[in-house]
């Protein structure tokens, strides 16, 4: 994200970078630290917003370790997907279950996905816009990801080959993963 100053200070434009693959594309629109490098105190963390151009575009199962564990609240304003929560809290009774949710420009619903679990979103439209606010900003060091199809988490994917990045094609599955869990 680029701050760019007006004339008028302390009004400045925020110019958001955007990644763009065959997907569609993705922008980081708030980052507080960011701002925050600039005099800007606003208290939202990070919000992410995405658009997917294919069906069956699959982004996940991403989630950040610790000391960086993000809670995201998520929604779909274009389209439609299905949002899935996994539950990877080790000493948790639901541990490695999920969660999966149709989330709609149309339905207006939300899904809270509390730290400690994975998150992933799949277009069941052509096309859809996805955006999500987290409590706590990406951190490089501490992104970690899960095969889309890893028994452990034994998601029905009804014969759904899902379009994936290089970064989630390459997805450790979680007896792959160690202690990186």
């Amino acid at each position: 994200m680029e701050i760019i100053q007006t004339a008028i200070e302390p009004v400045v434009i925020i110019e958001p970078k955007v990644h763009v693959d065959e997907r569609g594309w993705f922008t980081e629109d708030i980052n507080i630290g960011k701002l925050l490098q600039h005099s800007i105190d606003f208290r939202v963390v990070q919000e992410n917003h995405v658009l997917n151009i294919q069906r069956y575009v699959f982004r996940g199962f991403h989630y950040q370790k610790a000391p960086h564990e993000q809670a995201k609240l998520v929604r779909c304003t274009m389209g439609k997907v299905i949002d899935y929560a996994v539950d990877l809290r080790k000493d948790s009774k639901t541990y490695l279950q999920h969660v999966a949710v149709e989330l709609s420009a149309e339905n207006k619903r939300q899904l809270f996905v509390p730290k400690g679990f994975a998150h992933g979103v799949m277009n069941l439209s052509e096309t859809a816009e996805i955006q999500y606010f987290v409590d706590e900003p990406y951190s490089p060091e501490c992104d970690r990801s899960i095969r889309w199809n890893d028994p452990e988490i034994g998601i029905d994917w009804r014969g759904i080959v899902p379009v994936l990045s290089q970064k989630d094609r390459s997805a450790p599955t979680l007896v792959d993963c160690g202690d990186n869990t």
